[in-house]
């Protein structure tokens, strides 16, 4: 029986439910607020204005992502419109999901109300959560993927009914088409499983039915990969044979997850996969600490960015806060409070660091003052700040200037001129921006604006946007300088430093020249 169903102190089961079941939903929408308060302060992410043109080209897959992200954010236009507060209202309801779920795999797991708030409170203040629910991204969408399996199995290992494989299996799935890391999670799990008795689960039709809805929902994607000759696989063979990320050390894989989740949550967390492992009520469940063990090993041997493991650290929360609950619930329990305000305040302290609080210069001051700021994942990253903040700057500026130099051609080559952008950051500001400005659709190489060709345009007159003109001239007859694209201060450096050239009379034509003009990194 599911030590959860029982009373405190004599307090009625239902009773119990009740007040947990408030603090999860005054958790959930605390998140929310803190998002929609913030949300809206710099400008939109290059990564958002790369899913928003992909949501403009539905597939059932691209170079770098499942189809689930564009097709969300193309909901989200359709029905809340193109400002920063409807671009990333979704992801913010995300983020109170996964707090939410934090809080109901606590209860499941047995703990009570402090439990709850402890395990909440810990999801609210990772430092990771509050960055990517407050932007378009899959990354925002993951954890409750993540946790929603989660938060299933427990309830299906406490006696719940086996057709909770069904939902399962449907999560894993639209994981899958969220992003392609649920496959490493699923295989620890899966791992997991095997190693302990709810290995008896494999005798079940459920499971097995819970397996195929996930494999037919990842399908789609799957047949798009092999029409396309596996893009993925081949994109991030380039990205380990080149040197765009920050390869990390285990020992450092494994600290920078300590930063990311916030220190304060360590006790927590680690408390947590220990109570899970060791104790006599926790190994009950132990199935969730082995898939977390088996994640971050792959991670760490695959070379992973420290934030891939991000989602699956609300269910160790969980745990050790229904530890914590359990061991302090006699002596000491003043520690609870403690570590409660103990993850807020520091929370408080560095959130400036990964969500849009302060002016850019503030910022700068800020981090200098507490001696901190959020680890980089990418070596090319130079800018003053911080690589989440330093993308969401600059765009508009350039639209207006690319706009400017496009409105003043003469009629003629305006009629015949392409835009060329170096990365799918720039064109897709270009196509998000440039409509009200007269621009034609941007083409370029990088991930899949390369699949979406040169459209119709012939090559006869092209701006490339460029910080300098080696390849243009080698490409194209003349190449004429038009001036230095005007961005922002506070963005990226390549950024700044790009010129617009007029390139008339490519060489040969525009179908030879494509395949070399492929960039998937």
């Amino acid at each position: 029986m599911n030590s959860s169903a029982v009373g405190a102190e004599g307090t009625p089961a239902p009773s119990r439910f009740i007040t947990e079941h408030k603090l999860i939903v005054v958790f959930g929408a605390m998140t929310l607020l803190i998002h929609f308060l913030t949300n809206g302060r710099y400008n939109y992410f290059r990564d958002e204005l790369y899913y928003i043109a992909c949501g403009q080209h539905l597939a059932f897959g691209y170079v770098d992502l499942p189809p689930l992200s564009a097709l969300l954010v193309r909901l989200s236009r359709v029905l809340f419109g193109d400002s920063l507060f409807a671009i990333r209202f979704l992801p913010a309801v995300a983020g109170a999901l996964n707090v939410a779920l934090t809080g109901m795999i606590a209860r499941e797991l047995g703990g009570r109300s402090w439990a709850v708030a402890l395990g909440c409170t810990a999801s609210l203040c990772a430092l990771v959560f509050l960055a990517v629910g407050n932007f378009f991204s899959m990354n925002a969408f993951e954890p409750p993927f993540w946790m929603g399996a989660i938060y299933l199995l427990v309830r299906i290992i406490n006696g719940g009914p086996p057709r909770l494989w069904l939902w399962f299996g449907a999560l894993i799935g639209l994981g899958l088409e969220n992003k392609h890391s649920m496959a490493f999670f699923a295989a620890g799990i899966c791992v997991a499983l095997l190693l302990t008795p709810e290995r008896r689960y494999l005798a079940q039709k459920w499971i097995w039915l819970g397996g195929l809805i996930a494999l037919l929902l990842a399908l789609p994607n799957v047949i798009w990969q092999m029409r396309h000759d596996w893009p993925t696989w081949e994109l991030l063979h380039n990205i380990a044979q080149s040197n765009k990320n920050v390869l990390l050390t285990p020992a450092q894989f494994i600290a920078q997850q300590v930063l990311i989740m916030n220190p304060a949550t360590l006790p927590l967390w680690l408390g947590g996969l220990i109570w899970l492992l060791a104790s006599r009520d926790g190994r009950r469940y132990r199935v969730i600490a082995i898939a977390y063990l088996v994640t971050l090993a792959e991670f760490i041997v695959m070379h992973g960015k420290h934030y891939y493991l991000a989602p699956a650290y609300p269910m160790l929360f969980a745990a050790g806060a229904v530890g914590a609950e359990r061991l302090f619930s006699i002596r000491l329990q003043w520690l609870k409070p403690a570590l409660l305000v103990t993850m807020i305040a520091l929370a408080a302290l560095l959130a400036p660091t990964v969500m849009p609080i302060l002016p850019p210069e503030r910022l700068i001051a800020y981090m200098k003052a507490i001696h901190f700021e959020p680890p980089r994942t990418e070596t090319s990253h130079t800018a003053a700040l911080p690589q989440l903040f330093a993308d969401q700057f600059g765009w508009e500026e350039m639209a207006r200037t690319v706009a400017h130099v496009y409105t003043h051609l003469a009629a003629d080559d305006r009629k015949r001129a392409a835009i060329f952008c170096q990365n799918y950051g720039e064109a897709g500001a270009l196509d998000f921006f440039g409509p009200k400005l007269g621009l034609p659709p941007a083409i370029s190489g990088h991930q899949n604006y390369f699949l979406w060709g040169p459209r119709d345009y012939t090559g006869e007159v092209l701006l490339v946007l460029d910080d300098r003109d080696d390849d243009e001239r080698e490409q194209f007859e003349s190449v004429m300088d038009l001036g230095q694209v005007v961005s922002s201060p506070w963005a990226m450096p390549w950024e700044q430093r790009n010129h617009i050239y007029l390139c008339r009379h490519i060489k040969g034509t525009v179908r030879d020249l494509w395949p070399r003009l492929k960039v998937w990194l």
